[in-house]
Formats: structure tokens, C-alpha cells, sequence
């Protein structure tokens, strides 16, 4: 009875403490950067197949400033039902290895100085253990429905609103004596078409980059890039090539902090929604070669 005895004892255990994370199932090559994943060219590819792209739903990558630490959202089956949780992949001794931090909390970014991380109209800035408890932006942004936030060096946000309809506002605020100014809107060079979201404000604040749709009959996301002019303006919308832009929706771009590649999302007929990276120099040749010759709006 004693051998039956410790066997159901086993089975037991094994059900209270169940294997729901990846962790365990991921491959023991995670070294190096990226993942180790092998890097692209001039056409973006999958990032991290089976890993982070996977059949489901996966959203947001973004890497912390000191490539030691990689967030994004993932949607998994728990009790039978779709659960959104936010995933977390950290870099030690050149591994990397996954943890589960909680479910879904907003989209979030990281600063460029790596102390901040937005949650939509909500932040937490990093402490010595870890994150401090969840702070707000300000009164003036608690009516705006944010879905994400991206930050500049310099300290000012970009940021885009879940409007229920296609009218939706790209808006920026700046930073000063540790407060976040009036937002305004981004001018009418970024703010035209329809479904204007996620934008991606360079550490620099030479460009920004977001998703929208302009003059098509179908609901299709595609990215768009605008660069700042030297009197200040922001250039004419610039819609990327087709090696990026396709007849699925492509939304949600951001480069990486080394400035090395663009990551962005995919998402397909059958629902699928993978991660996408390209090499960051197929923005060289979207830049104005003459901005005189640019529309030019404050």
C-alpha cells in the first residue's frame, strides 16, 4: 500500500502546482541578444517563432535601454476562456528566461532612460526593488481613453486615444518641473485619415511613427513616419514601402533602443497576430532629401 500511497501522493502535488508557464518548454539557446534569434535584413520577418510568435495572440515587444529586459502581452486559454497576461523575458548570464508578471495591464513602454514604464494613462517608475506602486500622468489626461504611451529623452510623451469611432487624435505633452503639460494635438500633417494610434516619438524627437489608414475602403492599419523639420514642423504623413506596409494591418511600431531594428505587428485574416522586425535602415530612405519641399504645419 506504501508505494500506492506515494504515487497518488505525486499526482496529487503535480495538480496543485501545475506547469502553466513556457518557461519550461522553451528551447536552452535563448542566449545572446534578441533571444538569439538571427538577425534581419531589409525585409521584416517573424520575430522569434514558436517563442513569442506563436499561433495566438502576442502584442507589444519592447526591449528595455539595456537590452537585458523584454515585455510584451500575450493572450493564453485559462479556465477555458481567452486571458491576456503580461510577459516579461530578462537576460542573466546571456540567457534569457521567462516569467508570467500579471494579467494585462494596459500597453506597456519603456522610457528611454529605462526608469519609467507606461500603462496608458498610468506609470510606474523603477525603484530599488523592482516598480513602484502604479502613478497617473494628471488631470488633464483621465478623459482621454489612452492605449499607449512612448516618451522621449527629453521627457515628452506621445500618446493616441481608443475612440469609438475613426476620428481618433495623436497628442503630445512635455515634461516640466516633473509634470506633464496640457497634452495638445499633433498637427494636421499626423492627425489626418482615420484610425490615427500607437505612436512611437523617437528618444531623439526627430520623427514619429504611427498607424492610421488614408484612403482606402477597408479597415487595414498601415504605418506612417513624419519627421521634424529645422523650424520645427512636422513633415507631411510618409507612408512606408511595401516591404512593410501589406494588405494585412501592420500597427504599433517601435525601434528598439539601440536603435538597431523596428518592431511591429501583423495581424492576419484568421485572427493570428504575430511580431514582426526589420533592419531600422528601411527609414533611410523615407527621409525628406528636401524639406523645403514639404507641407509644413505647427
Amino acid at each position: 500500500m506504501q508505494p500506492i500511497s506515494l504515487y497518488l501522493l505525486i499526482i496529487l502535488i503535480s495538480l496543485c502546482y501545475p506547469d502553466n508557464s513556457q518557461a519550461n518548454r522553451l528551447p536552452t539557446s535563448l542566449k545572446g541578444d534578441y533571444l538569439g534569434q538571427t538577425p534581419p535584413g531589409l525585409t521584416p520577418k517573424v520575430f522569434a517563432p514558436a517563442i513569442v510568435s506563436t499561433e495566438g495572440w502576442e502584442y507589444g515587444v519592447v526591449f528595455a535601454p539595456n537590452m537585458k529586459e523584454m515585455y510584451f502581452l500575450r493572450e493564453v486559454m485559462r479556465d477555458n476562456a481567452p486571458f491576456q497576461e503580461f510577459v516579461m523575458f530578462e537576460r542573466t548570464q546571456n540567457q534569457w528566461h521567462e516569467k508570467i508578471i500579471s494579467r494585462r495591464i494596459g500597453t506597456p513602454t519603456l522610457s528611454p532612460d529605462n526608469n519609467t514604464m507606461f500603462f496608458g494613462r498610468g506609470y510606474k517608475t523603477r525603484t530599488d526593488t523592482g516598480w513602484s506602486e502604479m502613478k497617473r500622468l494628471g488631470a488633464d489626461f483621465e478623459a482621454i481613453p489612452i492605449m499607449r504611451v512612448t516618451s522621449s529623452s527629453h521627457g515628452t510623451i506621445a500618446f493616441d486615444e481608443a475612440s469609438k469611432g475613426s476620428n481618433s487624435i495623436l497628442r503630445f505633452a512635455t515634461k516640466e518641473n516633473g509634470q506633464y503639460t496640457t497634452p495638445k494635438p499633433f498637427p494636421k500633417t499626423i492627425n489626418t485619415g482615420e484610425w490615427n494610434a500607437h505612436p512611437f516619438i523617437a528618444p531623439d524627437e526627430s520623427y514619429v511613427i504611427w498607424d492610421g489608414q488614408r484612403n482606402s475602403p477597408v479597415r487595414n492599419a498601415d504605418l506612417f513616419i513624419s519627421f521634424k523639420q529645422p523650424d520645427g514642423s512636422w513633415s507631411y504623413a510618409i507612408k512606408m514601402g511595401k516591404e512593410i506596409n501589406t494588405p494585412a494591418s501592420e500597427f504599433a511600431a517601435q525601434i528598439t533602443p539601440d536603435g538597431k531594428y523596428l518592431f511591429f505587428n501583423r495581424s492576419s485574416d484568421d485572427g493570428n497576430l504575430d511580431t514582426f522586425w526589420v533592419d531600422a535602415r528601411v527609414l533611410d530612405k523615407l527621409r525628406p532629401s528636401n524639406t523645403s519641399a514639404h507641407t509644413r504645419l505647427k
